[in-house]
């Protein structure tokens, strides 16, 4: 009998009892409207990335992470209204979880070793490829080392541009911006020549109503890149949320969510990993 089988029934079992104690109790706490009534639960995740985390102009949060993270939330014993969402730059969420400034981040947050020296990753819960995107009527890119003596932009803390040019062009000028759509605004006003990042994130902002037509993806699957859930180093959470990732994709979820998120852009999106399983 497969033991992360019973883990994960044990972990249902306990919020759904968790989950039956807060809602008799929602009744003698004056109506707060907290959700579980569980202790708020913080969340890192990205504002600035369609279809995989963004804040909207009206306050919701949508995204692929979103969606996942609101799902182990849940298995955690939390309602949504439970979590506060906390934003998760790249270059900051080492020092998010180091500090204890969040619970956990599901950020697209690649898994590699520098970084797992200083936090655990559940997961990977989504394997993504690295890829570029560029103007739809830009013919002069048409496989990776056409990205010498190109401007390349990625985000500061980014593994995405350091790989392009230590692996595959060395000559490509690196331009590092605060976030993506600070590139995304460059690409488009003609002073960066590509944006390169993993290819769910390029999918979802090439998918914008705003950017029809304006931009395509270059199809270059330059790297793989496993998309974990950080916590803080030793934490218990790691395995909690691992099985609740596993029940994310056994009970179909996780596929309702790719489809949502990425459904619009035609993305052609691996299978679920399996946990603890690296793709390098």
């Amino acid at each position: 009998m497969n033991p992360r089988k019973l883990t994960k029934a044990g972990v249902a079992a306990a919020a759904a009892l968790a989950l039956s104690f807060s809602l008799a109790a929602c009744g003698d706490d004056g109506g707060s409207g907290s959700g579980s009534g569980d202790e708020k639960i913080t969340v890192g995740i990205k504002f600035d990335q369609p279809g995989v985390g963004l804040k909207t102009p009206d306050g919701t949060y949508t995204g692929f992470d979103v969606d996942v993270a609101t799902y182990v939330a849940k298995q955690l014993g939390h309602d949504p209204g439970d979590i506060e969402w906390k934003e998760a730059k790249s270059a900051d969420r080492e020092t998010l979880l180091q500090r204890g400034d969040v619970d956990f981040i599901a950020a697209s947050y690649s898994i590699n070793d520098e970084r797992a020296q200083k936090v655990d990753f559940a997961g990977p819960y989504l394997l993504a490829h690295q890829d570029v995107l560029i103007r739809a009527d830009d013919n002069s890119i048409n496989k990776p080392e056409d990205l010498n003596n190109k401007k390349l932009c990625s985000v500061t803390g980014s593994t995405s541009a350091q790989n392009v040019k230590t692996k595959i062009a060395p000559d490509a000028q690196l331009q590092e911006y605060g976030g993506y759509s600070e590139c995304l605004t460059g690409l488009e006003n003609g002073v960066i020549d590509a944006l390169t990042t993993d290819d769910a994130i390029l999918a979802g902002y090439a998918s914008q109503p705003e950017f029809e037509g304006k931009f395509k993806l270059a199809g270059f699957d330059m790297s793989n890149e496993n998309y974990g859930i950080g916590v803080q180093k030793g934490s218990e959470l790691k395995e909690q949320i691992n099985d609740a990732l596993d029940q994310m994709v056994a009970d179909g979820s996780w596929d309702a969510a790719v489809k949502k998120n990425f459904g619009p852009a035609e993305y052609q999106n691996e299978p679920a990993p399996e946990i603890g399983v690296v793709v390098k």
